[in-house]
């Protein structure tokens, strides 16, 4: 059973960094991609970032130059997102996911708030 728990949110002021953590209950290599979501207006989830085979980085607009997703594998299995220079808008719960043999598995979230 794959398991993502998610920590490392918070309250920071605009322009601090926060660094999120999301640990798998599995060998993270074994997953075809993991990355991060986040709710937005009129969606259920939005795409943050990801990290595909070959270590592929993939990031919203919203993030690039700000945000840099990384994972670590055995034996913590950790997926990392690290923010800089974080905006009000940037306050939202963030999620993991993470793909393997065509199912998505999510984490629990994580709490951010950026105040101004």
């Amino acid at each position: 059973q794959v398991q993502l728990v998610e920590s490392g949110g918070g309250l920071v002021r605009a322009g601090g960094s926060l660094t999120l953590s999301c640990a798998a209950s599995v060998n993270i290599f074994e997953f075809n991609g993991m990355g991060w979501y986040r709710p937005a207006p009129g969606k259920q989830r939005e795409f943050v970032a990801s990290i595909n085979v070959g270590d592929k980085t993939n990031y919203a607009e919203s993030g690039k130059g700000r945000f840099t997703i990384s994972r670590e594998g055995q034996p913590k299995n950790i997926l990392y997102q690290h923010m800089s220079g974080l905006k009000p808008e940037d306050t939202a719960v963030y999620y993991c996911i993470a793909n393997i043999l065509s199912r998505d598995y999510w984490g629990q979230g994580t709490q951010v708030t950026v105040s101004s």
